[in-house]
């Protein structure tokens, strides 16, 4: 099988393809390899990836459409998984633009790749960030998401309601997954686990939003990446008792599906500094500040429909992972 991963020299997307690597599979990995973190970090990740022999790279970005349109028509991957988009919830408050050329139109280009080739499946990255206003917990894909805080949430419940539009209109079979504050070995400089790790070490402060009072639903990297894994051959079927005088947002009589990818564990920010705290042996210099526009105060996944639909739930127990994370560090950086 040959499977087409964006992102690849992401933090998920260099995960899930070595996955895929050891399973057997041949990958295709895109990247543009943008600056909006540290290019370097990536490069490392996608020479691991190059040791590989049934590895192969194409330097592209998602919105060229021209070349999108080739890659599809010249590759013949079965399966896509969309893993590259412009992140991050605050940088979408100074860059606007940024997410609808990616996360937009790029999917945009993905959509009609997948619909024009023939592909089996395709598997698309949102967000917990789609949940927005929501504060019935834990978050289900069966309750509405119409009042995102964010151009980047926006955009995620944007790549949901597009790709259901092609999967019913073209009978694609498309799933989504909502990722929850994912973390782990070779993450985004830009997350929580990192900055606090890398501030701490450096006697610098770090930055606690709403006082501390945030919880966060901490998911290992190797825990998403099982449930993608688990997912890809599950091909979404239409659900026959869907019913349009009471629509149900995570499932369609098109063959899409979404789920929740998330611990079913949310932790308070505080408790997750006390651990990083513990694990480095060195105490924190905390700059309490107010909440910030676009965050929420609290993540909480229901992952019942993704235990049902592939018979798996995250196991990661957060201090294991919070140690497999700073391993990486100090040993990457030097520390």
């Amino acid at each position: 099988m040959c499977v087409l991963v964006t992102g690849a020299a992401g933090f998920i997307g260099f995960h899930v393809s070595r996955r895929l690597l050891a399973d057997g599979v041949k990958v295709i990995g895109l990247d543009n390899l943008n600056d909006y973190y540290d290019v370097g970090l990536k490069k490392a990740r996608l020479e691991i990836l190059l040791e590989e022999k049934n590895f192969s790279f194409v330097g592209l970005d998602l919105v060229d459409t021209d070349g999108m349109q080739k890659l599809f028509k010249e590759s013949s991957f079965e399966q896509v998984i969309n893993l590259a988009a412009q992140a991050g919830v605050r940088y979408s408050l100074e860059n606007p633009k940024a997410y609808v050329d990616s996360n937009l139109c790029g999917f945009l280009n993905i959509l009609e790749g997948c619909r024009h080739n023939r592909v089996e499946h395709l598997i698309y990255a949102s967000s917990s960030s789609v949940y927005g206003l929501n504060t019935k917990m834990p978050f289900s894909v069966h309750d509405n998401v119409d009042h995102p805080l964010s151009l980047y949430a926006a955009s995620k419940k944007a790549n949901e309601l597009m790709a259901h539009s092609y999967s019913y209109l073209y009978q694609l079979p498309v799933t989504g997954l909502r990722f929850f504050t994912v973390y782990g070995p070779w993450g985004r400089p830009d997350m929580a686990l990192f900055l606090f790790t890398r501030a701490i070490l450096a006697g610098e402060p770090i930055k606690v939003f709403n006082q501390g009072e945030m919880q966060r639903d901490f998911t290992y990297i190797d825990d998403i990446v099982e449930g993608i894994v688990r997912l890809l051959p599950q091909l979404p079927a239409p659900n026959s008792d869907w019913n349009g005088a009471s629509p149900d947002p995570g499932s369609s009589p098109a063959p899409y599906r979404l789920y929740n990818i998330g611990n079913h564990s949310p932790v308070k920010l505080l408790d997750f500094i006390a651990l990083i705290e513990k694990i480095l042996g060195k105490e924190a210099k905390k700059e309490l500040l107010p909440m910030q526009p676009g965050d929420v105060p609290a993540t909480y996944a229901d992952v019942t429909d993704l235990q049902a639909a592939v018979d798996f739930s995250p196991e990661m127990p957060l201090e294991k992972g919070v140690e497999e994370f700073v391993r990486w560090y100090r040993g990457y950086y030097g520390v």
